[in-house]
């Protein structure tokens, strides 16, 4: 086991083209039914050799992500240390990009972005079922960091089954001032549905199962079959009501975007980030544009879909470590 220079992984968000939600489990969690897309917005994590295990972070939002062993890409390090008997003894530097505590799943691309760049810098040669075993012990969604595209994510989410996705999808994607705490909207979604006198719990509400015409417009790349899909019912994301009631200015942003053109919206994950889906890429630019003009959201960034998931980056376009 030998070390390597420094090495960076770029890693990416992801949207939930479909969040069905379980109800409360006895252990507190809660089974989905996770339509995951990988989208082209990366950050970059670089492990460098140190004498100890260091974290430092970049870019927009960085002063709201801890450095200490409470981020998962340190504990992503940790853990694949203790696995293989050696010290965490690594420098995690992360240029963010993905917003940070926004729905797009930034911390656990973080955690996969380290558990694969300390596994190549380290020489441990972890499998790829090694690695998506550690992933699923730090999180829901880090395993789906790991590998991109579309899958289909069951249990917590992190049980992931492939998908085909038939074409390219374009996003614009519109960031909130501040963040919303998973675990609070989970709360708010059970809360919500206990208030409308159905229940909350497993025996109250149906095992979640993935929508069958949303799975049918990915695999055959039709946009406007995408858009049917996720506006179905309302929302194809069962906690946008629970983020939308701790923070409701996301339906001014909700109506911002549909009012530009776009073809569908829906809050990202557990929000505040709100995703809409465009027709083209022309169309994204002009959708963005028009949401940052609104008022009601911080910024807005086009981008694609499906992406490729956490990805070792050759030396000379790695980010130096600070």
């Amino acid at each position: 086991m030998s070390a390597a220079p420094a090495v960076t992984v770029r890693v990416p968000a992801k949207v939930n083209a479909q969040l069905a939600v379980g109800g409360l489990r006895p252990d507190g969690f809660h089974d989905l039914a996770n339509v995951f897309l990988a989208v082209g917005l990366y950050d970059e994590v670089t492990a460098a050799p140190a004498d100890e295990l260091t974290l430092t972070v970049s870019g927009p939002d960085a002063a709201q992500v801890p450095l200490d062993r409470g981020n998962l890409a340190a504990r992503a390090a940790e853990a694949l240390a203790a696995r293989h008997g050696v010290e965490p003894d690594v420098r995690l530097h992360i240029a963010k990009d993905i917003p940070v505590a926004g729905g797009m799943a930034g911390g656990s691309a973080d955690a996969a972005g380290a558990l694969l760049a300390c596994d190549a810098l380290w020489g441990t040669g972890a499998s790829r079922a090694e690695l998506l075993g550690i992933c699923a012990e730090l999180g829901s969604d880090v395993p789906f960091s790991l590998v991109g595209g579309a899958a289909l994510g069951r249990g917590r989410g992190e049980r992931l089954t492939p998908l085909d996705v038939g074409g390219t999808f374009h996003w614009v994607f519109a960031v909130a001032d501040g963040g919303l705490s998973t675990p609070a909207v989970y709360r708010e979604c059970d809360r919500l549905r206990e208030v409308s006198g159905g229940g909350a719990t497993t025996a109250d509400v149906p095992d979640p199962e993935p929508s069958a015409a949303l799975l049918d417009a990915l695999a055959a790349g039709d946009t406007d079959a995408l858009a049917a899909a996720l506006t179905a019912g309302g929302s194809s994301n069962d906690l946008q009501a629970a983020a939308v009631s701790l923070r409701p200015s996301l339906a001014d942003t909700l109506a911002a975007g549909t009012g530009a053109g776009a073809l569908a919206a829906v809050v990202s994950g557990s929000g505040p980030t709100c995703a809409f889906l465009a027709r083209d890429a022309a169309s994204a630019d002009a959708l963005a544009t028009a949401l940052t003009a609104s008022g009601t959201c911080r910024s807005a960034r086009p981008a694609t879909a499906p992406a490729a998931g956490a990805t070792i980056l050759p030396a000379e376009r790695g980010v130096t470590a600070h």
